[in-house]
């Protein structure tokens, strides 16, 4: 009898190989302290800050990887995730992923579209008509859920140019900036899942060790998400008019107030400002800011937070 392999200790983490998705996920990791030695093919990359590696492969591998215990966590968008645990439901072949994280980029929408001269009328419109996707058990999912009887045509590329080449009647496709259906005069019409970049992991806990490298990158990735969108405002202003500029202070953090010595610049009775703030300052908050009575405006990055 073949011994059991010992528990693997290391986390495994997937992400996308190559596409939209591949560049940010990399650089969201390497802002968690994470740095890598990668194999001659580029396809493993070894963890040598944490006993965290990276494992990059095609976006559509990425859920059943973690659903078969090769890897433990997994970064890609939320579509492919519910065509996967759609797949795995059908089959009754084990537990769907657990979303642990949304990350807050790459998002876009799974629409139905149709002929851009056709007016829409609702689910009903479809009876009948062939629908080209490249998620065909969403699409399934939802024609059953309107009761609509229509024939899913899998197609894995070029989606929206189906109805042009006699393939389909419409289409239901990811949709960004809805460019690309303009361009195939496709319209949007019914949006069946909102996606975004998710962390996703399985079901069930991961053993102690893995478990703990977990929780410790998802800390560190919600650290550095907050970061990516914190900034620091500092300003002065006389003390007469800081109840106005307090007025028109970003969402942030509690500001903090100090007197400004009259002596190092500062005018009588003046006070400096500083707070961190959620998300970008625009320049007509600025200027708002300016109005209300503030001066010596500055919107800085902010590269490390400890709490």
């Amino acid at each position: 009898m073949t011994p059991a392999a010992p528990p693997r200790e290391r986390l495994r983490v997937a992400i996308q190989r190559s596409g939209r998705l591949a560049t940010p996920s990399r650089d969201l990791l390497a802002s968690c302290g994470l740095t890598w030695r990668e194999s001659r093919d580029k396809l493993f990359c070894y963890g040598e800050s944490l006993a965290v590696d990276l494992l990059l492969v095609r976006d559509d591998d990425i859920p059943g990887l973690i659903a078969d215990g090769v890897c433990d966590l997994g970064i890609v968008g939320r579509n492919v995730v519910a065509e996967h645990d759609l797949a795995r439901s059908e089959n009754d072949s084990g537990d769907a992923l657990t979303e642990l994280r949304e990350l807050g980029w790459g998002r876009c929408r799974l629409d139905i579209a149709i002929d851009a001269g056709e007016a829409w009328h609702g689910p009903a419109q479809l009876a009948g008509q062939r629908i080209a996707t490249s998620y065909p058990r969403i699409v399934g999912a939802w024609l059953r859920e309107h009761q609509v009887q229509a024939d899913v045509v899998m197609l894995s590329g070029s989606v929206e140019i189906a109805p042009r080449l006699g393939q389909a009647d419409v289409v239901c496709d990811l949709v960004s900036s809805g460019a690309t259906l303009a361009a195939n005069n496709l319209a949007p019409v019914a949006t069946l899942l909102h996606s975004e970049a998710v962390v996703v992991g399985p079901s069930h806990p991961l053993e102690e060790s893995r478990g703990d490298l977990a929780e410790l990158l998802l800390r560190r990735m919600d650290g550095a998400l907050r970061l990516k969108e914190t900034r620091l405002l500092m300003l002065r202003s006389p003390r007469g008019e800081l109840p106005a500029v307090m007025n028109h202070l970003p969402e942030g953090h509690e500001p903090t107030i100090t007197a400004v010595d009259s002596g190092a610049g500062g005018g009588q009775d003046e006070v400096s400002l500083q707070m961190l703030c959620h998300g970008a300052v625009s320049w007509q908050r600025l200027e708002d800011l300016k109005r209300a009575g503030a001066r010596q405006l500055m919107v800085l990055p902010v590269e490390g937070m400890l709490a």
